[in-house]
């Protein structure tokens, strides 16, 4: 009993004279001024801004976080022979309530509030840890890094509450945002490496747009890197396999040829059907052969021949070329002539009339023996995209110069496509044997970055959809965007409205529904407030590093409810490698330096010394000190980057 009594006494820093809201002000007593307290042999920091105090309130004991401190005149003390100003002032503490001491654990949020004149201590040691404990009994911790004001003190987290969520890092460029990406999740593959179960049911796809984690043991060396270019230079290109299925969607069609609503899609809706009746019957060339040739009979016989040359321009583009003795390619319009006075087609000399035998004996008609569906996707898109812009001319369904240009644009991403996606007929073997994959796209041009996450991210969603049976669903997929500002943007002017649209609508589904699927989000970025509003709001935990700019702190103000005022007004000043941990994964927010990673598991963005390659080897600063390129400076080490 002595001893609780004394520590009572020592711990004691004073009293609540007011009560606000969660806001509480403590009357610190004046012999707790000093910057240390000595308890028991140890120097322990005595209260000031930025610590935790307890208040108890009969057997409950209330936690604050001490935001502010002021004085005011003591207008009650009338010792005349004072030593100090200070026996003559009373130091005030704004605290900020935070939660409360459960049977056993620290929990938070607030039941009671706090009384005039209850007591405030000092935290002990246990209770200290007790506050940043938060690993759930029933969870598995996670280590991340020290807190930044008591570096004895380690931040560990729960592995469910924090993967089996959504991610946000937000952070400005040098500040450690990917670093501390690459630090939670190899923590994590470290803890399972070597585990089966985890290797089978545990998913992780990394979209790369800096080329910042394709190095072979980036993260882990347990991965598969899918290096993607739409560079000709690249010899060795890789490329993502898929199915046909997973291409043929009106929606990503309308959008790759920005077709208009009234016109331009819906006849793209009529040629992605009509391109899937005709696959799907028994005999898909001899089909599409026979509604070719009626097409061509149908041109040969219009009455308006003017019209009808303009189709047979699209006739080129569906028929194998001619090419004459010295190898050149002969064009219908050549090898078809145009008689003015019978307004009638002469092929070969010979005059083409409504008479259907006629047409049938041209070397026009038999070329179409000799047609047959490409064996790549994107051209046999095409071939179907031309014949149904043929019969929808013929029939007077739409006009060649409003569909023309939508055409147009999907050719002009054929090739580009081509680079990076390669469609397979058998199981696609995306992910290998690893449960890991990053898609680099450092080399992409910015079509292909918008499109491949998109088209990716929104295949494997709706895999984890599907299942069957969501309860006996033991997969999970964790989707991780690094700089996503580049993909989730809500002020790109690049693209248009119908694209930017479908692109946050998928991603914004994704985020709200896929917890029930088993599919979590990561995003880090810069600039969160170019991010869509909806995606920031869903997100459950933050690694908050150093944000300079007003809007960037707003939006993260407006998402973060639980941040208290210290840590939005630390955010600007944060020093590299320091982050603010705010989530349903801390019982409070906490200032964590993020601990280190092995060196070959760090990702490449490094900022390169200028200095090693601008002096020379042997030259000499000052007359001192040679510069070294090969040495690094002094304070790396103190540095996890």
């Amino acid at each position: 009993m002595k001893e609780l009594l004394r520590k009572d006494s020592i711990f004691r820093v004073g009293k609540v004279i007011s009560v606000e809201g969660r806001t509480v002000k403590v009357e610190v007593d004046k012999t707790k001024n000093s910057a240390h307290i000595l308890y028991n042999g140890d120097l322990l920091r005595n209260i000031a801004v930025n610590s935790y105090i307890k208040i108890t309130k009969g057997f409950t004991k209330i936690i604050g976080k001490v935001e502010g401190e002021f004085i005011v005149e003591d207008k009650q003390f009338v010792d005349k022979e004072y030593k100090s100003e200070k026996q003559k002032i009373k130091r005030i503490l704004q605290i900020s309530l935070l939660g409360f001491f459960g049977k056993k654990d620290f929990e938070r949020g607030i039941k009671e509030l706090p009384l005039i004149n209850n007591e405030c201590f000092l935290l002990d040691r246990d209770e200290f840890e007790a506050v940043h404990d938060f690993v759930k009994s029933s969870d598995r911790p996670l280590t991340i890094g020290k807190l930044t004001h008591e570096n004895i003190q380690p931040i560990r987290i729960g592995i469910n509450d924090l993967f089996a969520s959504h991610i946000g890092i937000f952070g400005n460029t040098g500040s450690g945002k990917s670093y501390t990406l690459a630090k939670i999740y190899n923590e994590l593959f470290s803890e399972f490496k070597g585990s089966k179960n985890f290797q089978q049911n545990a998913r992780f796809l990394l979209f790369d747009f800096n080329g910042e984690y394709d190095s072979e043991q980036c993260i882990t060396e347990n991965k598969k890197a899918y290096n993607l270019s739409t560079r000709k230079s690249d010899e060795n290109k890789q490329k993502i396999p898929f199915k046909e299925d997973d291409l043929l969607n009106i929606d990503l069609f309308s959008i790759m040829a920005d077709a208009t609503e009234k016109t331009q899609r819906p006849f793209l809706k009529r040629a992605l059907s009509f391109y899937k009746s005709v696959l799907s019957s028994d005999h898909p060339d001899e089909f599409f052969r026979n509604i070719l040739r009626k097409n061509i009979k149908k041109i040969l016989r219009m009455a308006d021949k003017e019209k009808g040359l303009l189709l047979l321009d699209y006739l080129e583009d569906i028929l194998p070329p001619i090419k004459d003795e010295n190898g050149i390619e002969i064009g219908l319009q050549d090898e078809l002539n145009f008689h003015n006075k019978s307004k009638e087609f002469i092929l070969q000399g010979t005059f083409l009339n409504s008479e259907p035998e006629v047409i049938e004996e041209t070397e026009l008609y038999k070329r179409v023996s000799d047609t047959s569906l490409s064996d790549n996707f994107i051209a046999r898109i095409n071939q179907f995209l031309y014949l149904q812009l043929i019969s929808d001319v013929i029939t007077n369904r739409a006009e060649n110069k409003h569909i023309s240009p939508a055409i147009n644009k999907l050719k002009s991403f054929q090739k580009d496509i081509e680079n990076v996606i390669e469609i397979v007929d058998n199981e696609i073997d995306f992910w290998g044997d690893e449960c890991f994959v990053v898609i680099n796209l450092d080399r992409t041009n910015v079509k292909i970055r918008k499109m491949i996450p998109l088209l990716l991210s929104y295949k494997l969603y709706s895999e984890h959809k599907d299942q069957k049976d969501k309860k006996k669903n033991k997969k999970s997929l964790n989707i991780i965007v690094d700089e996503a500002h580049n993909i989730l943007s809500f002020m790109s002017e690049r693209e248009s409205e119908t694209w930017k649209d479908y692109r946050l609508e998928t991603f914004e589904e994704i985020i709200k529904e896929g917890r029930k699927f088993g599919v979590f989000l990561t995003i880090a970025s810069q600039r969160p407030s170019d991010i869509s509003a909806t995606i920031i709001s869903q997100l459950h935990n933050f690694f908050l590093h150093r944000l300079i700019n007003n809007n960037d702190i707003k939006a993260v103000e407006r998402t973060v409810s639980y941040l208290d005022k210290l840590s939005f007004e630390s955010l600007p000043i944060l020093p590299t490698g320091t982050c603010i941990l705010a989530g349903l994964s801390a019982q409070v927010p906490v200032m964590v330096d993020i601990g280190k990673i092995p060196e070959e598991n760090e990702p490449d963005n490094k900022t390169i010394k200028l200095t090693d390659f601008w002096y020379d080897t042997n030259e000499t600063i000052n007359n001192d000190n040679p510069i070294n390129p090969n040495e690094d400076s002094d304070n790396d080490d103190d540095l996890p980057f």
